[in-house]
């Protein structure tokens, strides 16, 4: 008869650790979204959530960490698109069709998702300064890590870095777009044509420059 090997201490540990940190999030999202991010301090999402403000610190150094922790997981994304891009393709090609299918998925990354709780975090995200400064901080970061990508295909640092930035900042002001659509009271699927054609547009005039210096993967 088989038996199912129980939990190990240090795997109990990291569940228990995985929930704290989810209902400190959930808490402090659910603070700011009623009073307003800067309304709100540690120390209430702290009595809120039922536990100390250095217990608090331990997971979210600061209080912009409770809302932009997530974003933080996605910073190697464009990098990892280009990276692993198939063969004959660039990196402009590459992060348009990725770019192209979130689209289509009404991926939140991109600005085009009509859901409630979306909508109320995006709302959220753009009330606050420290929070647009944060993501900016966040971009930055895609930056290097795409520079990193290009020049290790042989691309001169400086050129390596100017196509990072564009291709990065592409990304931000089309989702930045989507997202206007719908704080306008936009559905996903009213505002799709209009993304879709939008993203074309910038990947294409990126592609008219870009794919000229910008090696495709070999095969």
């Amino acid at each position: 008869m088989e038996t199912q090997n129980a939990p190990t201490a240090g795997g109990l540990r990291e569940t228990k650790k995985q929930r704290t940190r989810a209902h400190l999030r959930a808490t402090a999202l659910e603070l700011f979204l009623e009073r307003g991010f800067d309304a709100v301090s540690v120390a209430d999402v702290a009595a809120a959530a039922e536990v100390s403000k250095p217990t608090l610190f331990r997971y979210f150094p600061t209080k912009e960490d409770l809302v932009l922790d997530r974003f933080a997981d996605h910073q190697d994304e464009a990098a990892r698109v280009v990276r692993d891009r198939p063969a004959g393709q660039t990196p402009v090609g590459a992060l348009h069709a990725q770019y192209t299918a979130a689209l289509a998925e009404r991926d939140p990354a991109t600005g085009l998702s009509d859901l409630p709780d979306i909508v109320a975090f995006m709302r959220l995200l753009y009330s606050a300064d420290s929070l647009l400064g944060r993501v900016a901080r966040y971009a930055e970061r895609e930056v290097e890590l795409l520079t990193e990508v290009l020049e290790a295909e042989s691309v001169p640092p400086l050129l390596a870095r100017l196509s990072a930035q564009h291709l990065v900042t592409v990304r931000h002001e089309l989702g930045r777009a989507n997202w206007h659509r719908m704080a306008a009271g936009a559905t996903s699927d009213e505002a799709y044509p209009e993304a879709v054609a939008d993203a074309d547009l910038a990947f294409s005039a990126l592609a008219d420059g870009l794919d000229r210096v910008l090696p495709s993967r070999p095969a």
